[in-house]
Order: C-alpha cells, then sequence, then structure tokens
C-alpha cells in the first residue's frame, strides 16, 4: 500500500536477514535521515533474534512492560544528526535502548501522540476539495456491533485488513 500509493520503498523484516544493513546499504552507509516508529510498545520482531527473546522473556517475568524492538532498530539505523518521530504508544518502562548512540551521533527524538485536534480540521478540508483521498487505506466497512470483531481482525491481520469503517 506505501509503495503503490506514495512511492515508498518497502523493507519486510521476515523477508532480510538484517533491517540495518539493508538501510545502510540503500543510503550509502549513511542510515536515513529520518526514522519513524509508529507503532510503540506492540511492536513485533524477528523471533530469531536476541533482543526479541530478551524482551519477550522480560514481559513474560512482569520486568518490563514495552517492547522497543522498533524504536531501538530506528536508534542504530537513523543517520548522525537525524531525526526519529516516536508517535507509537508507550506505557511503560523500556529496556536496552542505546541511548549513548543517539546522544554520541546527535540525534533528535520528536514524540507525542498526533495532535488530532490541531490536524483535524485543514485535513478534512483537503479531503473534501479532492486534494487527499484516504479511501485507498479502507478495506472493510461494517456495522458498529461489528467492532470488536474488526478490531480482532485489524489486531491478527486477517483478510487484508488495514483499516474499518465503522457503520452506527
Amino acid at each position: 500500500m506505501a509503495r503503490s500509493n506514495s512511492g515508498a520503498e518497502i523493507i519486510n523484516y521476515d523477508e532480510v536477514d538484517s533491517v540495518l544493513e539493508l538501510l545502510k546499504e540503500m543510503t550509502g552507509g549513511r542510515g536515513p535521515d529520518r526514522c519513524i516508529d509508529a507503532v510503540g510498545l506492540e511492536a513485533n520482531g524477528h523471533s530469531h533474534a536476541f533482543q526479541y527473546s530478551y524482551d519477550r522473556m522480560k514481559q513474560a517475568l512482569m520486568l518490563e512492560t514495552d517492547r522497543p524492538i522498533a524504536l531501538r532498530e530506528a536508534m542504530l539505523a537513523c543517520r548522525n544528526g537525524g531525526t526519529i518521530s516516536v508517535p507509537g504508544v508507550y506505557g511503560g518502562f523500556l529496556d536496552k535502548l542505546p541511548f549513548g548512540a543517539v546522544m554520541n551521533r546527535s540525534i533528535t527524538i520528536k514524540t507525542g501522540q498526533t495532535h488530532v485536534q490541531r490536524y483535524l480540521q485543514p485535513l478534512l478540508e483537503r479531503v473534501q476539495k479532492g486534494e487527499v483521498d484516504p479511501s485507498f487505506v479502507i478495506s472493510h466497512t461494517l456495522p458498529l456491533e461489528e467492532a470488536p470483531r474488526a478490531y480482532e481482525m485489524f489486531r491478527k491481520k486477517e483478510d487484508h485488513c488495514t483499516k474499518v469503517v465503522l457503520k452506527p
């Protein structure tokens, strides 16, 4: 979807040996100028990677509340002087973050949930004018009563679910 609608380059972490190495290769060794962790505490990673196993074990022992896999990779991948944006939601404590690398490489971190009240009206106006068509994101339209099933379908990535519109 991101490739066909915005020309984004896509990396599926299940299909490459190392996302970090591929990003370095794609950027001539620099790393991306900007990285976004839009996932937050529900991130998944390679089940064979030590850090992922470590995060899952700490969660099972109730010693950690979040899985900082995407944030950790963004911190390691971003170029010197780059920016990491974190609209993904974190609810608790994070462990094993390479913060020294962030500090020593002058990486800027921007965080916070999306300012819906700030952006809703101007975005809606652009949609109404036909400047932006977000309909490509919608994969399902269901009655409101189906909300629990819709959320489960989205969470489990079933039936190519990307976005559900619920109708009262």
